[in-house]
């Protein structure tokens, strides 16, 4: 497969993407934002149990 070729189906499966790609809508959008943010709150309190303990014992 030449450099031609994989341009060719890459611009042809990019188009396809967008096609079928579509925005979200409200309620999506405020559960993904939930999600994330969860996500983010999770590991930030691992962060900081993991900072709590390593000065406990003196790290």
């Amino acid at each position: 497969m030449n450099v031609q070729e994989r341009f060719d189906k890459f611009i042809k499966d990019s188009k396809r993407v967008l096609k079928v790609a579509r925005k979200p809508d409200a309620d999506e959008y405020f559960e993904f934002a939930k999600i994330t943010a969860i996500g983010i709150l999770i590991i930030g309190l691992v962060g900081f149990v993991i900072v709590l303990i390593g000065q406990l014992i003196g790290l």
